[in-house]
């Protein structure tokens, strides 16, 4: 059985800001695409049966310079929606809402073009992502190119953990791979936040 490789896209002027940069476009940075290419070595060495990406451009950009060619955009991959959220750091939404915790309080709602996802609605794309991917994993390796907090539920959700229990994953940093896999029939985390 083959492993499910995440991808994190490269850096952004917002990743490397801390801005929650849920559905806002924001192109990679020259170090996000260098970090990208240097994907494409590592990548190249394993047998990809499919390729999966979020439709936003940091995503399909970095799967580009990653030698992803091909890429299957699909919606469920797009970063959680963050609502009034958007575009803040933690640290300024806790001076709004203080001691908050977006693993346990979510996201305020915004505006009609941002009304913001509760978790569950996000598992749930995760968990239909998980059920395209796994039967194609008995071919080869399923290579993902998406984002830092999707990314963390997606991994849990392959645990099959609750989605809160994302918050125990350490944040994927942009241009790094975590390899979901399965030891002795069960699912296993056997790699995460690899540069």
């Amino acid at each position: 059985m083959g492993e499910l490789i995440v991808i994190r896209h490269g850096q952004t002027e917002w990743s490397l800001s801390g801005r929650h940069a849920g559905r806002t476009d924001v192109p990679l940075t020259a170090a996000g695409e260098a970090a990208a290419r240097a994907l494409g070595p590592k990548l190249a060495r394993r047998r990809l049966v499919a390729v999966f990406s979020s439709p936003l451009s940091r995503a399909v950009r970095t799967a580009e310079l990653a030698g992803l060619t091909g890429a299957t955009a699909d919606p469920d991959l797009v970063e959680w929606d963050y609502g009034a959220y958007e575009g803040l750091t933690a640290a300024r939404i806790q001076e709004l809402r203080p001691g908050w915790d977006l693993w346990r309080d979510g996201v305020a709602p915004g505006g009609a073009d941002r009304p913001g996802e509760l978790l569950s609605q996000v598992a749930a794309r995760t968990d239909a992502v998980l059920g395209r991917i796994r039967p194609l994993l008995a071919d080869g390796d399923v290579a993902v190119v998406a984002h830092g907090h999707l990314a963390r539920i997606l991994a849990v959700r392959w645990l099959g953990l609750e989605a809160s229990a994302a918050r125990l994953l350490g944040h994927p940093h942009p241009g790094t791979l975590g390899f979901l896999a399965t030891e002795d029939g069960q699912p296993c985390l056997s790699g995460w936040n690899v540069p």
